[in-house]
């Protein structure tokens, strides 16, 4: 296979790429790496400014506002005539650690996790039915397939989301729209950067793996890149482990 071809296959060159969640962490080092493949992104999210943006737009937009983010998807198409690629790294997590609080955190992070993500993508979709071709990646997590303590409500959404990719990946194949999940392990962000700073949660989330090490956000670039390209042109439905070998490990 000679350079050219490969290029080509990963290339997202003329491509117009949305990623939800995009202000910091995960979402933005996925949107900094489908533009750098060549990519018009737009990253969106509920912060005013992304802390991370490095060669996309950004918008504030938060994903649950479903008037909104239409709004955003039209803003897009008269801008740039197509979308070509959604990500919806948009998510939240709320562990079990306020009691009084417990149903209200479950419905919130099931509205953000999930049902937004039903919501955006299905909006999405309309644009892309038209050009016959599209590309949807969830970004999941290895608490979609594994049970974690004190935080049901961010395993079930993301349980939920998998499913979710796999139901869309059907309804939406005939239209030339593929949909895959992207589920990452113990990667360090904000969201998780206190159980990073502690050293024994640290080497236990660490020896967990098989490469010995937490992700980094760059660590998702590639297989994002991957999913939204011609690479994975035959790939739907399916879900994406980057997780250092987590999932896969026994003893």
């Amino acid at each position: 296979m000679n350079e050219n071809l490969i290029e080509k296959l990963f290339s997202l060159k003329g491509r117009v790429a949305l990623v939800s969640g995009a202000s910091r962490g995960i979402g933005a080092a996925i949107a900094t790496g489908l533009a750098g493949a060549g990519a018009t992104v737009v990253g969106c999210g509920r912060s005013a400014s992304a802390s991370e943006k490095a060669g996309f737009a950004y918008r504030p937009c938060d994903v649950t506002d479903s008037t909104g983010f239409r709004m955003l998807c039209d803003g897009l198409i008269q801008e740039h005539g197509r979308i070509d690629v959604y990500v919806h790294a948009a998510g939240i997590t709320l562990p079990d650690a306020d009691s009084s609080a417990r149903e209200e955190n479950f419905d919130r992070t099931i509205e953000v996790n999930l049902s937004a993500a039903y919501r955006s993508s299905l909006a999405v979709a309309e644009t892309m039915r038209h050009q016959k071709r599209g590309s949807i990646i969830h970004v999941t997590s290895i608490g979609s397939v594994l049970g974690f303590p004190g935080n049901p409500a961010y395993v079930a959404s993301k349980g939920g989301l998998r499913m979710l990719t796999k139901a869309l990946a059907l309804d939406l194949g005939p239209k030339g729209i593929r949909v895959n999940s992207l589920a990452p392990g113990y990667v360090r962000t904000a969201m998780t950067e206190k159980s990073f700073q502690d050293p024994e949660r640290n080497r236990e989330r660490a020896a967990r793996t098989m490469l010995g090490r937490w992700g980094e956000p760059g660590d998702l670039v590639g297989a994002a890149i991957f999913l939204a390209s011609d690479a994975s042109a035959y790939v739907t439905g399916q879900d994406l482990f980057v997780d250092g070998g987590w999932t896969a490990k026994g003893l």
